[in-house]
């Protein structure tokens, strides 16, 4: 089981979900002018992007990708990634230079820019042991949530009818 961090991520009625190329800064500068109580989550950043193997930043404070400037401090960065201390050096860059409420491990994207080309996104709901030791090194950092699928599959034909059978394994991999 993962171990809990002392903060809790907000929790609103409305939030903005995290989408490939539209979820920047400029889209949540608008939705946060909308409102000040939504959740919004930035765009998936790669942790391999921030930080290299070491943990070192690869781009000074990383404002390239992680400039928010959220006052209402209802912003969660959503990173991509499968190596735990990666994963976790990439959170600690953004919690050591930007205001963020929490962190989000993608593990919902289907792109084969990202499932199927460095095995997170999506393809990590294929090792709920890899994405409980990601989820608890980046919990380490800070509030941590997980976005992910009802479940994957290689082909249509893998496709299951069977909603019992969809809610085992999702439940199988959210005990995890």
């Amino acid at each position: 089981m993962i171990a809990r961090a002392s903060a809790l991520l907000p929790v609103e009625r409305f939030a903005v979900a995290p989408m490939m190329d539209y979820t920047d800064r400029h889209f949540r500068a608008l939705f946060r002018l909308l409102s000040n109580d939504a959740v919004l989550y930035t765009e998936m950043v790669t942790a391999n992007t921030l930080v290299d193997a070491t943990g070192a930043p690869r781009h000074g404070d990383g404002a390239r990708w992680l400039r928010d400037g959220d006052a209402a401090g209802k912003t969660i960065l959503q990173l991509g990634g499968a190596d735990p201390a990666t994963l976790a050096a990439a959170a600690r860059l953004a919690k050591d230079h930007h205001a963020y409420a929490g962190y989000n491990l993608n593990c919902g994207c289907p792109s084969d820019r990202v499932a199927g080309s460095g095995c997170f996104g999506a393809a990590l709901m294929r090792d709920a042991d890899r994405v409980a030791e990601c989820a608890a090194a980046m919990s380490a950092v800070g509030p941590t949530s997980i976005k992910c699928r009802v479940g994957v599959c290689e082909t249509v034909r893998d496709l299951v009818d069977d909603d019992a059978q969809l809610y085992d394994d999702l439940a199988a991999f959210v005990d995890r």
